[in-house]
């Protein structure tokens, strides 16, 4: 026969499991709360540790506010998409890291507003200047009175390069000799001169080589600008001691795929970055603008692919291809203003 529980005996283990459960209970919630607490202070410590590590390794940011300082050599900003605009254009480009920029000159009214644009918007002289030249669409506009034009345009102290001048096979707007004839002057002028030249060539490499061959030993330094070309037009330039210009064709998946083998190619010292705005936005960057338009300020987006293409980093890339840029134009090391010397502040 089982033993006896008395009432009294029943209610005393009854409490006892009840004050079991109730330390249990609490002992589960003391540890659940210990555990998210030793959890989130590991995440803290974490996202602390990921922060300093940011702070340690970022560059430092340039006067224009970006960690990366960069030259857009070749930005048409007179053409009339910027009208009204082209301040707020400028701003965007320094906020980008975009320090400096080379207005690109297409004709003599188009130079002169390009050195005007130059004095305007840049009183510090340190961050805009500009090309004087004609463009091989506009070789039958070339006369006498044109080349005196140009002539005394560059000995302006902001034109750096004579261009964009050059040979374009591909739609031919003027005809073959005469883009010769003007660019043979453009070239006399740049031996004179001392002055680098911006070059421009569709569909007429062979031609350029054998014209340039007659006047590259008595030129300080010549860039292709806006290279497009194939492999044996790269090397032929290379070969002749020519920089290469790389613009936002090289995002183009449709047609600038074959220059993501061929930037490796080319020696630092020699490559330089250009935007081409308002033309060739890079197809790659994301988000788009609504309006469609290239801008300086998308420059990063062609370091960007340029330097995974060439196995660099972007800020390396920067730094050689802005080098580069600044001895070839002859340009000054941009100085922080008083205003933004304030800022960094």
């Amino acid at each position: 026969m089982g033993s006896f529980t008395s009432p009294g005996q029943c209610r005393k283990k009854t409490e006892k499991r009840k004050s079991w459960c109730h330390t249990a209970a609490s002992n589960s919630e003391e540890s659940r709360r210990a555990f998210a607490l030793n959890h989130l202070n590991t995440q803290l410590f974490l996202v602390y540790f990921l922060l300093q590590l940011r702070l340690w390794y970022a560059p430092q940011p340039s006067a224009g506010g970006s960690t990366m300082q960069l030259i857009d050599i070749g930005v048409n900003l007179t053409n009339a998409s910027f009208a009204s605009q082209r301040q707020a254009v400028l701003d965007r480009a320094y906020a980008a890291g975009v320090d400096q920029l080379v207005l690109t000159g297409t004709s003599v009214e188009g130079s002169e507003q390009a050195l005007q644009l130059c004095h305007e918007l840049d009183d510090s002289a340190q961050r805009l200047f500009c090309t004087a030249g004609i463009h091989p669409h506009s070789a039958s506009d070339w006369t006498g009175v044109t080349e005196k034009q140009l002539h005394a345009l560059l000995k302006e102290n902001r034109v750096r390069a004579v261009g964009e001048c050059g040979l374009d096979f591909n739609r031919d707007f003027s005809p073959r000799p005469q883009q010769e004839k003007v660019l043979e002057a453009h070239l006399a002028m740049a031996v004179e001169l001392q002055l680098p030249v911006f070059l421009h060539e569709r569909d007429a490499n062979q031609r350029l080589l054998d014209i340039l061959r007659d006047y590259r030993d008595r030129l300080p330094a010549a860039v292709v600008h806006c290279f497009t070309g194939e492999r044996t037009a790269l090397f032929s330039y290379l070969d002749l001691d020519l920089h290469i210009g790389i613009t936002g064709w090289i995002c183009d998946e449709r047609r600038g795929t074959h220059l993501h083998a061929l930037v490796g190619n080319i020696p630092r010292g020699r490559l330089m970055l250009e935007s081409d705005a308002p033309y060739l936005l890079p197809r790659s960057l994301r988000p788009k603008p609504k309006n469609g338009r290239n801008e300086p300020a998308y420059l990063p987006e062609v370091l960007r692919e340029v330097a995974l293409h060439r196995g660099e980093s972007q800020e390396d890339l920067a730094r050689h291809s802005t080098a580069c840029a600044r001895a070839f134009f002859d340009l000054p090391t941009v100085q922080p203003t008083e205003d933004e010397n304030l800022q960094l502040c």
